[in-house]
């Protein structure tokens, strides 16, 4: 990515995606040229929790909500220390945020912070092609890296990057080193999280049950999860494709085949798939946003929950699965279009969920996962 921070408001943009279309507007944020994946997010507000998901690394996230801005910037809500967008596409910035947090406006924080995107594009024209052509490359265009340079260059640039199938990106999100997030209150528990690409309010939820959490790398392996002498093991959200995930997989094994109660989400319920034989996937579009339905199988409850996935687990929904470590099934699935959204294991205590229940941002309805969670620990201490 190639950058500058001088005349955002008013220079010309363009967004070139790899079929050929070309999108024409102004630059947002900062000036220069930025490429990634083009994903959609369906979200209303939270996008500061957007912007600074790790799990956002390498795509340009197109906002379907029109008016995007409105509350500014603050210093509370970020998910991690830096916002990990490629890009930003947006169809009508505010001109003025306003809201008693706000320390500063979005546009503000995206050039501060070196990021490339465009405004005042058909976002839901665009969002309609990503529909029905899928999540592709995309390049945006602006100031120098714009000017005098014909379409069919910019587009070639766009072709030559990368494909998101293949990526193993967690480890250029993740921790390098481990941390501690102590408890709120009383410690009942301890759990080994391993990050790959966690957002920061996934400990500071367990934090609150009274859990103190060990952040530990991407690249931990079985002797560094049990080192701290975990009472459960947690697999976070992250970017990339599962298939690259080999040692996270190899560590997962490792603690089914040791019984510690286990809990993945999103990408540590792909891992947790991979853990247990079945294949993944990825999806035409993905899932992104805090509006999609999912129903929990085993009380047939539909939760409002938050996503960011692009890539599915391969698991059978009409019957239970024989794996190495026991009996396995579906346990959750998307009212939408019937993809994975949980598995669990029947004869030991594991779990997991392809979305997001921490609710940063989002609805609250799957708190009670980490309560799930929880109780399995008590089981086993018991």
């Amino acid at each position: 990515m190639t950058t500058s921070t001088r005349g955002a408001a008013k220079a010309p943009a363009v967004l070139v995606l790899e079929d050929g279309r070309i999108f024409r507007g102004r630059a947002y944020g900062a000036v220069g040229e930025t490429f990634g994946e083009a994903v959609f997010s369906t979200g209303m507000t939270g996008y500061q929790e957007t912007l600074t998901d790790p799990s956002y690394h390498r795509q340009v996230v197109v906002m379907t909500a029109p008016h995007v801005g409105n509350t500014g910037v603050n210093d509370e809500d970020p998910e991690s220390s830096r916002i990990w967008v490629a890009g930003y596409v947006v169809r009508d910035p505010a001109r003025v945020p306003s809201n008693w947090r706000s320390r500063r406006s979005l546009d503000e924080e995206l050039v501060k912070q070196g990021v490339v995107g465009i405004s005042g594009i058909d976002t839901r024209a665009l969002t309609r092609h990503l529909r029905e052509r899928g999540a592709m490359r995309v390049g945006i265009f602006s100031g120098e890296a714009w000017t005098g340079v014909g379409d069919e260059a910019l587009l070639a640039k766009v072709t030559a990057q990368p494909h998101m199938k293949g990526a193993n990106l967690s480890a250029e999100v993740a921790t390098q080193e481990a941390y501690v997030v102590p408890a709120i209150g009383e410690k009942r528990f301890t759990v080994a999280a391993v990050d790959l690409g966690i957002k920061g309010m996934t400990p500071h939820r367990m934090a609150e049950r009274g859990i103190e959490v060990h952040v530990l790398p991407a690249t931990a392996t079985v002797e560094d999860v049990y080192a701290v002498e975990p009472d459960g093991v947690f697999f976070s959200n992250g970017p990339g494709d599962p298939a690259t995930a080999d040692g996270p997989v190899a560590v997962m094994q490792g603690v089914l085949e040791r019984k510690t109660p286990l809990f993945g989400i999103c990408f540590g319920n792909q891992i947790l798939g991979r853990a247990l034989g079945f294949g993944t996937y990825k999806l035409k579009y993905g899932h992104r946003g805090i509006n999609q339905p999912v129903q929990d199988r085993s009380t047939g409850k539909v939760e409002i929950t938050a996503h960011n996935h692009g890539f599915a687990v391969d698991a059978p929904l009409d019957k239970v699965s024989e794996t190495a470590y026991g009996r396995a099934e579906v346990s959750h699935v998307c009212l939408n279009d019937n993809v994975v959204e949980g598995l669990q294991l029947l004869d030991q205590p594991a779990f997991s969920v392809q979305y997001h229940p921490e609710a940063a941002a989002g609805p609250h309805d799957a708190a009670y996962l980490f309560d799930r969670f929880v109780s399995l620990m008590e089981a086993e201490r018991a």
